[in-house]
């Protein structure tokens, strides 16, 4: 996959919390490692040797878990599994000790769970490498995988459509904060009601003027996606909130489906991160249509996470 990016030495971090704390170069750089580990991944069977890498989740996974427990494993490290439910921290162990603790046992550690604090103190006092596998601010493995998968479209340029539909969440938050370090437009269709965080969006805007693209709001689902290159959309109730019956009413007119897609372009490609709610946010017509690049968005979890684990544990990156 040709990005467009001569790989350059970066600088190894210590943790990948969000993709805030990533440059432009450093996020290509992370893409093509991901092509090339996709492509022979033998090459990088050994990468983790040695390593001892637990998974802590607080919230139900599919796609994180399994990949990255199949990613660590092909990588030849040992992944180790806890229910954060079963853990001394539900029984009021404090993050900070749970934190010292699992920094003496581990190599590395990612989270999934509610709030975003709860995994800034982990890296803050682990003193290991930490990975955010989701919170209810940010999902960046799943915003890096998918810039992964607009690549090998080679649609990573600046003319662009990209429309992300629906409810705005830990989704689109990290999506906006990737394409406004990489100087690509996003346009948010939502309703008013269920718009970005105010903070988050005030810090993608000021990125994206810096890297000369924009964030645009629309709140007509059909001029939202005129002219769309993908079309994204996500479930209209994230994990831990409640089922509205208002929330599902409020969104119903940014359901994916034919109808809508007769305003993009004509070969739009949909993107869903799943799980996703069929004949809510997205028609099963769309979702298993011509249109759809979903289950190859779902498989490049693992290949743009392998490249994650590589740069964060490997001597040879």
């Amino acid at each position: 996959m040709d990005l467009g990016f001569d790989k350059i030495k970066i600088e190894k971090k210590k943790d990948f919390l969000t993709l805030k704390d990533y440059s432009k170069e450093e996020i290509l750089y992370l893409l093509s490692l991901a092509a090339d580990i996709k492509k022979e991944k033998e090459l990088f069977s050994d990468r983790l040797k040695g390593k001892n890498i637990a998974m802590l989740f607080d919230k139900h996974s599919t796609r994180t878990r399994l990949s990255f427990e199949v990613a660590i494993s092909q990588l030849g490290g040992n992944c180790i599994y806890l229910d954060a439910a079963s853990l001394q921290i539900k029984r009021g162990e404090t993050i900070k000790d749970s934190a010292i603790v699992f920094g003496r046992y581990l190599d590395g550690l990612v989270i999934r769970t509610f709030s975003h604090e709860t995994i800034e103190v982990f890296a803050d006092y682990s003193n290991i490498t930490v990975i955010n596998g989701l919170t209810d601010m940010y999902h960046p493995c799943q915003a890096l995988s998918d810039l992964f998968t607009i690549g090998e479209f080679g649609l990573l340029e600046k003319e662009l459509k990209f429309t992300y539909l629906g409810d705005c969440n830990n989704v689109s938050n990290s999506l906006m904060v990737g394409f406004s370090k990489l100087g690509l437009d996003l346009t948010l269709g939502c309703s008013k009601k269920y718009g970005p965080s105010a903070e988050i969006l005030q810090y993608c805007q000021k990125q994206a003027a810096k890297s000369g693209s924009k964030i645009n709001i629309i709140n007509d689902p059909f001029d939202a996606v005129e002219c769309a290159d993908i079309i994204y959309t996500d479930v209209w109730i994230s994990m831990g909130d409640k089922d509205s019956a208002e929330k599902v009413k409020e969104l119903s007119a940014f359901q994916v489906n034919s109808k809508l897609l007769a305003y993009a372009k004509p070969g739009v490609k949909v993107m869903h991160c799943l799980p996703a709610h069929r004949e809510q946010e997205i028609t099963s017509e769309v979702l298993d249509g011509n249109h759809s690049v979903i289950w190859q968005q779902a498989e490049n979890r693992l290949h743009a996470q392998k490249a994650l684990l590589v740069y964060l544990f490997s001597e040879n990156f």
